[in-house]
């Protein structure tokens, strides 16, 4: 089914509402979760809503906390996210980034202890708005280790993302990915679906390659393989030690004392490019007419710079809505129903506001 982004974001906010959000956080996060759906990352869109509900109900995600920062240098900080949402958390942290990469030309903010950071590109797209080029380091501390590691077959890391942003002439640059072959996330939503997943992301429990879903999730669990094998494991590493070690919230690691509960810790640096050069916006715009007008593999299919996809993406469902597959939003009315929340009008047309 297709739902307008304005229908689907009232409805997850009166959610997070009903599970103890003030009014100001319920928006936020559910801002955020449609706005992973508007961009195309089903993953990290609305289908987390049930899921980080059920962390709230088991007192392991903390309604309405903010931003705490626990050690000042100017130009370096260190905050504590106090369990909170990451939706909250993170825009609290970027705003205090660009006003200190603002005032410094640089800065570099260690955060721990967030409740789960939601879309990492959301983030360098925030700081690259306000005129700044970054980039973020990002793990768990325990609870999300799903990945082997290059040369293994059992989990032993998180899918510990890497993003960057820089303004760009047409509207953010944005580099986000994760340092394993896919999501979680992606895989719940090809399990919700009954899709096969890509061949060569997922073993199953045995250590073989698969891409039925469930075998992932049956015991022995499977486990994601790091993208470009031993260059995305060894990028991983140090997504724990820059995210995890550095800002002392520490690695993952099932003995870890937050690996019963969904913690991000990330690392980001900012720099504001009027610090370091004379020539930043002419020099990226022509790297990236440089990069366009390379020959195409095929005439028919355009060469997309970071962030493209997910503006292509965005256009077409804020004029058609967003899709959700029957049992996301099966799951999404069961949370309703459970908290006295009415089902939504699905009637109003994508494009109303």
């Amino acid at each position: 089914m297709l739902v307008a982004a304005p229908v689907l974001h009232r409805f997850v906010a009166a959610l997070f509402a009903a599970g103890g959000s003030d009014p100001a956080e319920a928006g936020a996060v559910a801002e955020h979760l449609v706005e992973a759906n508007l961009a195309g990352h089903d993953s990290h869109g609305v289908i987390r809503t049930p899921k980080y509900l059920a962390l709230v109900d088991a007192g392991l995600l903390l309604p309405n906390q903010h931003l705490r920062v626990e050690r000042d240098m100017g130009a370096l900080l260190v905050a504590d996210g106090a369990f909170g949402y990451g939706q909250v958390i993170g825009r609290e942290a970027m705003a205090l980034l660009a006003e200190r990469t603002g005032r410094h030309g640089v800065c570099a903010l260690g955060l721990r202890n967030s409740g789960h950071l939601g879309r990492i590109g959301a983030w360098p797209e925030m700081l690259a708005q306000a005129g700044y080029v970054s980039v973020h380091f990002v793990n768990t501390s325990g609870f999300g280790i799903l990945v082997a590691p290059f040369g293994g077959t059992d989990r032993r890391l998180s899918a510990n993302p890497v993003a960057a942003g820089a303004p760009g002439p047409d509207g953010p640059i944005v580099l986000d990915i994760a340092t394993s072959m896919t999501a979680e996330g992606k895989i719940q939503v090809a399990r919700n679906k009954g899709a096969a997943l890509p061949p060569g992301q997922v073993l199953d429990g045995a250590g073989q390659p698969t891409t039925d879903p469930e075998r992932f999730y049956a015991e022995p669990p499977g486990a994601i393989l790091p993208i470009a094998g031993h260059k995305g494991s060894g990028l991983s590493i140090f997504c724990e030690i820059l995210a995890g070690a550095l800002t002392g919230g520490g690695s993952s690691h099932p003995a870890h004392p937050t690996a019963g509960r969904l913690v991000n810790n990330m690392l980001t640096v900012a720099f504001d490019p009027a610090a370091t050069s004379d020539d930043f916006a002419p020099d990226v715009a022509r790297l990236l007419d440089w990069v366009r007008g390379a020959r195409r593999a095929d005439p028919e299919v355009p060469i997309l710079l970071p962030g493209e996809a997910e503006r292509r993406v965005r256009a077409e469902r804020e004029a058609h809505g967003i899709p959700i597959d029957d049992k996301s939003w099966a799951t999404l009315l069961d949370a309703a129903k459970r908290r006295g929340i009415p089902a939504p009008d699905l009637k109003e047309p994508a494009h109303a506001r």
